[in-house]
């Protein structure tokens, strides 16, 4: 079998079940295969090795059969590469938010000068018949800058972010750039049929791409491969939390400590696309409309923090600190608060038994590429006593899982009103729902997603890879 080399953004140890949802998936065939997993070490030098920006130093070390290579970030790249160009244009426009893009015309340069030492450091490490899978908006232009340095392995690239439609997509300075360098993959995967069909009606309009049929095109003189892979979860390793120490002993201490009253759960990354000041609003609704569930429903609310430097998150932090109290103030009494916000991580092994413990997940944002905290309440469940899940239509996760209650979380209303019938609904329908949603996440799991994706790259024909990059 062909060794496997992954590049992302970040590295992890994959004998580390707690490294995430990634680590988990590439494991086994990065164990199976020897093999590579490179990415940036996480470091930012003040002044890079050699004077040179983007030249920092190279890191390696063995975790068991696969070897983890690393590279230093200088400042000046750091900050346009991975807080100017990823998070600060393809983050919120692939979020469908050109409102909070930043179109400094100097990241781009930055954002490619890292591709491009990302792709002079790893052309060395290649093994002729490797494989080569890429992850992420961060590193689109990878292949591409492979390509013009000789490089003729299959390589294979997955988003795990939303593609947005190409009338979106066309307002990023240099989108033709940056489609172009996709192309330059032997296979393009999305979490979602809907950002599929996104990628596909750009290439066909805007490069003149030709349909060949069972997923592949014919564009910029080579032939590329795109499809939908939704990304799982590991099933039976979530299951395996929910029965271990920790699991229990959060689940039992949860439904002790609101066994008079029905828990809401809600658990994101603090970012403008989650919807969390939506939810929020909501909720508010849920207890205005509903006069019963005053008193009676709690929703724990975790915001896990991130990127708080950026003045985008600043203001949806201290937005979402305020509906909070507002909701806490107006409905709250002597012994029941309606929210419990948390802007603090959680310990993932103790998820499993607050899912578990909860009558309903809220999983609202605005937009997002899959959403795996859905799938993973759906597993923490009881089957003969399973919470339902409330789901924003604009999930990727949505596709799959037709049977929660989906939303429009734009809309607080209806919102509200699915919440209600949630906390409502009969054993039976709950019990229907759940086993449907279960199916799903079991026969399309992560281990799927990993064998379908590379299933697909190991057969794509590597056809005039030479094709040269289009230079800015």
């Amino acid at each position: 079998m062909s060794r496997l080399v992954v590049v992302s953004n970040r590295v992890a140890d994959p004998r580390k079940t707690a490294a995430g949802g990634l680590a988990v998936a590439l494991a086994e065939v990065l164990s199976n295969t020897g093999g590579l997993w490179f990415g940036w070490s996480g470091k930012v030098v003040e002044a890079a090795d050699g004077g040179l920006p983007g030249e920092g130093e190279v890191h390696s070390h063995q975790a068991g059969p696969v070897k983890l290579v690393t590279v230093d970030l200088c400042r000046e790249d750091h900050d346009a590469f991975y807080l100017g160009y990823s998070n600060g244009v393809l983050w919120p426009v692939f979020h469908y938010r050109l409102d909070l893009a930043d179109f400094d015309a100097g990241y781009i340069a930055g954002y490619r000068r890292v591709n491009q030492l990302f792709a002079r450091k790893l052309l060395p490490l290649l093994q002729p018949d490797d494989v080569l899978w890429i992850h992420d908006y961060h590193l689109i232009p990878l292949a591409a800058e492979l390509r013009a340095l000789g490089c003729t392995n299959r390589i294979g690239f997955f988003l795990h972010i939303p593609l947005p439609p190409p009338l979106i997509l066309a307002a990023i300075p240099g989108h033709d750039w940056l489609v172009r360098g996709l192309c330059s993959y032997d296979l393009v995967g999305f979490q979602s049929s809907a950002d599929h069909e996104h990628f596909c009606r750009y290439i066909e309009a805007e490069a003149g791409a030709q349909d060949l049929g069972e997923g592949r095109w014919r564009v910029f003189n080579r032939t590329l491969h795109a499809g939908a892979y939704p990304i799982g979860i590991d099933v039976e390793e979530f299951t395996a939390l929910a029965d271990a120490p920790e699991g229990r002993e959060m689940h039992e201490r949860m439904k002790k400590e609101y066994s008079r009253r029905k828990l809401l759960v809600g658990v994101d990354r603090l970012d403008y696309s989650k919807g969390l000041p939506q939810r929020m609003r909501a909720f508010r609704q849920l207890l205005t409309a509903y006069p019963e569930t005053r008193n009676s429903a709690t929703l724990i609310q975790i915001a896990s923090p991130s990127r708080e430097d950026v003045s985008a998150y600043s203001d949806i932090l201290h937005e979402l600190e305020s509906l909070c109290g507002s909701i806490n103030g107006n409905f709250g009494e002597l012994d029941w608060m309606p929210v419990r916000y948390m802007h603090r991580t959680v310990a993932r092994a103790r998820l499993p038994g607050l899912y578990r413990a909860s009558a309903v997940a809220l999983v609202t944002p605005l937009r997002d590429g899959m959403n795996l905290v859905a799938k993973e309440f759906v597993v923490a469940q009881d089957p003969l006593d399973p919470g339902v899940l409330v789901l924003s239509r604009f999930a990727g996760a949505a596709e799959q899982l037709k049977d929660a209650l989906l939303v429009n979380p734009y809309d607080a209303e209806a919102t509200a009103a699915a919440i209600h019938l949630a906390l409502v609904m009969p054993l039976e329908e709950r019990r229907a729902r759940h086993q449907t949603m279960l199916e799903n996440c079991r026969r399309y799991d992560v281990h799927w997603w990993c064998d379908s994706f590379l299933g697909t790259l190991r057969q794509a024909q590597a056809e005039e890879r030479g094709t040269p990059w289009l230079r800015l």
